[in-house]
């Protein structure tokens, strides 16, 4: 793509409300968020739900409300999570799909994630790939480590994910891959032809990544799922905040801002 997309991952499955009392957690403040992030520039959603209380769920009425709230407002792209929360099956995680939402994240591989771990075995990653094609939903092949790159090629040369290939690098989670420059270049060296990527700087790699992206050419994730702080120590008003921000840095950069409509084009998306 000639412009940069701009996700934003307006909730996440781990952050609460006591450490972002801006959190948006009901399908309601999902959507207004969603909303907001989209006046300032975001041309991607990413969707995870929560129950009343703020735990995470997998529950389809939930996600259902969610996106039929989102689409009423705007056209932005939604792209809902199968990573869920640690600890939900794969047949709870894969289950929003059916909803058909425009994209849906695809964990390639298993990792650590803090205290706990994300199990992503081939077997799982075949039936979710094969799922998302069920329902004409475009995956993004989410990478915590430059081994799931590998294992997204499986996908691809079996024909369960057709080109152009969207790609997520998620570094910096704690017990993870950490961000820097030099991992995000090999990373970017192992991705096939016809490929965009997007960069997540979770914790204080978030600023980091944003100028990382942008001087590899790739695309942006901003939002409460990766990092609370706007600045050290200042919890960010709003997820428009960062995606304001981002859209910024963009136009600094002498970048275009990807639309929704820009991002449905190039990845064929009906």
């Amino acid at each position: 793509m000639d412009k940069v997309i701009i996700t934003c991952a307006v909730t996440g499955a781990e952050t609460t409300k006591n450490q972002c009392p801006n959190l948006p957690v009901t399908p309601k403040e999902i959507a207004d968020s969603a909303y907001e992030c989209y006046l300032a520039g975001a041309s991607i959603i990413h969707l995870h739900v929560r129950n009343n209380d703020g735990t995470p769920t997998s529950n389809l009425n939930v996600f259902k409300e969610a996106i039929d709230l989102i689409r009423k407002k705007c056209d932005v792209v939604i792209e809902i999570t199968t990573g869920g929360a640690v600890g939900m099956t794969p047949e709870e995680r894969i289950l929003p799909v059916s909803l058909k939402p425009d994209m849906a994240s695809l964990d390639c591989g298993t990792v650590n994630f803090g205290n706990d771990y994300i199990i992503n075995t081939l077997p799982v990653m075949k039936m979710f790939a094969s799922e998302m094609n069920k329902y004409n939903v475009k995956p993004t092949f989410e990478c915590f480590d430059i081994s799931h790159i590998i294992s997204s090629h499986i996908l691809i040369k079996e024909g369960l994910v057709k080109p152009p290939y969207h790609y997520g690098f998620v570094l910096n989670v704690p017990v993870a891959l950490p961000y820097n420059h030099k991992i995000l270049s090999d990373m970017i060296g192992l991705l096939p032809d016809q490929s965009e990527w997007t960069l997540m700087g979770i914790g204080r790699a978030h600023l980091p990544a944003i100028f990382g992206a942008l001087s590899f050419d790739g695309n942006i994730r901003v939002g409460y799922e990766d990092n609370i702080y706007y600045s050290k120590g200042v919890v960010a008003k709003s997820n428009a905040e960062f995606v304001e921000r981002a859209a910024t840095l963009v136009k600094i950069a002498q970048k275009e801002v990807a639309s929704p409509d820009d991002v449905r084009d190039f990845f064929k998306i009906k």
